[in-house]
């Protein structure tokens, strides 16, 4: 399971080839939006993240969010799926529905010309979704689909165990799909209150970027937004307890290699320790084949094809994680190898040159760039949603740079512990038994072997 990828995304972005000029708009309604203006082209793109997303699932109707989220561009108002879908295409817009953890994501790309109607259809499916048990069935059974390939996919079978050990009760710890069982149990009226639990002009933060001004974007979004309620019917989630406890899990898989999932304690990117982290971590395992794990695993003794980890900074809650696969026969001797690494880095700290390759490739070959109005509205939104200020890509190279050895070393000694990671096997690895948390194993209609 995927924890929060707008904060990874946002954490690498680059400095682009001229400032970014962040404009703060409020419509006429008080709807707050933030702008980035480009008339080169007559596109127009939004972004809008309703804050909680998932989260706010009504805990014993899970996955109904997720349902209603790809249900919403199936009919509306007095059009049916086919009817809206075909209003949509001919006026050669483009709309996106989707929800994880932390937000509930939509999108909007439109010719200018167009941008009033286009507005008109959005502001119809999240005002007046028509929720037809047609399209509702079509929906439920692509998301069973999903549920049930989840199932026997080994990697979300560790990803599932994994933010279970880790998160307990809070949603974070359940997959945002639900189970077979939970989304065979929804109704349309359960997908209306899904609805009303997170669809609330106080969970929104927005995004705008391309052919448009900000006097004329207030008024375009509170077209979009004004037939929705003023609050949500849900409170927003409340920080999730890291519970991970260090060990090993092993789930029993019939394959002759082993899905290997590991995690521990991570930070907010708010902290300051977070772009320390961020380097440390590119050093660690982030950096593909320039990083010490797989330096040492598969460079060296060629246990796995590819390991990698990453700060996984999720809006309630934080680990700092990684995965890997591996033979049955060589997966524990990578386990001891990654635990050594773990506490090297902490005991040792980096070299100057680890960090100056490492600053280099961060803030200029790798990082992302604002190659599109589209990208840049779904960057400004997701800034909003995690906090960040409007003049970070234009200072956030400055703060990666400021890292210094003695920075990477004093988080590494604050975060990484071999003895307190918790690694999830998905097979059947040779001479590893898994301590009592896989008694606890709780995996939907979880297969006993791969025939």
């Amino acid at each position: 399971m995927i924890r929060a990828a707008i904060a990874l995304f946002f954490a690498v972005l680059a400095v682009p080839a001229h400032a970014i000029d962040i404009q703060e708009v409020t419509s006429p309604g008080g709807i707050k939006a933030w702008l980035v203006e480009d008339h080169s082209i007559p596109f127009v793109s939004l972004s809008l993240d309703f804050k909680g997303g998932a989260s706010l699932d009504d805990p014993k109707k899970r996955g109904a969010i997720n349902l209603m989220t790809a249900t919403l561009e199936e009919g509306a108002g007095k059009r049916n799926a086919t009817e809206f879908a075909q209003a949509v295409e001919a006026l050669g817009a483009n709309f996106g529905f989707d929800v994880g953890d932390d937000s509930l994501n939509i999108s909007m790309r439109t010719l200018t010309e167009n941008r009033d109607e286009a507005g008109d259809l959005l502001a119809q499916a999240l005002s007046q979704p028509r929720f037809d048990d047609s399209a509702v069935e079509r929906v439920r059974a692509q998301v069973q689909a999903v549920i049930k390939s989840e199932g026997t996919d080994p990697q979300a079978i560790a990803a599932k165990e994994m933010a279970r050990q880790a998160w307990g009760d809070h949603p974070y710890a359940s997959s945002t799909n639900g189970t077979a069982r939970s989304v065979a149990n929804l109704t349309r009226k359960d997908l209306v209150a899904a609805k009303n639990r997170v669809l609330a002009r106080d969970r929104v933060v927005i995004g705008a970027a391309g052919d448009i001004s900000a006097e004329e974007l207030g008024p375009l979004l509170d077209k979009i937004l004004g037939g929705l309620p003023e609050k949500g019917t849900a409170p927003l989630p409340e920080q999730a307890e890291l519970q991970l406890t260090g060990g090993v899990s092993v789930v029993d898989w019939n394959s002759p290699q082993t899905i290997v999932s590991f995690a521990g304690p991570g930070l907010p990117i708010d902290d300051p320790d977070y772009f320390a982290a961020y380097v440390a971590n590119h050093i660690l395992g982030g950096g593909g084949f320039s990083s010490r794990l797989m330096e040492e695993i598969r460079e060296k003794r060629g246990l796995t094809y590819g390991i990698g980890t990453g700060l996984a900074t999720g809006i309630y809650g934080q680990t700092w994680q990684g995965g890997m696969a591996g033979s049955n026969d060589t997966v524990k001797q990578a386990i001891e190898l990654i635990r050594q690494e773990w506490d090297h880095m902490a005991a040792e700290g980096v070299t100057q040159q680890e960090l100056t390759d490492a600053k280099t490739y961060l803030t200029g070959e790798y990082p992302l760039r604002f190659d599109g109005n589209r990208k840049i509205a779904s960057i400004l939104a997701g800034m909003q949603l995690i906090g960040l200020p409007p003049d970070y890509p234009n200072t956030r190279n400055e703060q990666v740079e400021a890292v210094t050895a003695d920075d990477v070393q004093r988080v590494a000694k604050r975060l990484l512990h071999s003895d307190e990671l918790r690694f999830v096997l998905v097979g059947r690895p040779e001479g590893i038994t898994g301590d009592a948390q896989e008694d606890a194993l709780a995996v939907d209609d979880q297969p006993k072997d791969k025939q």
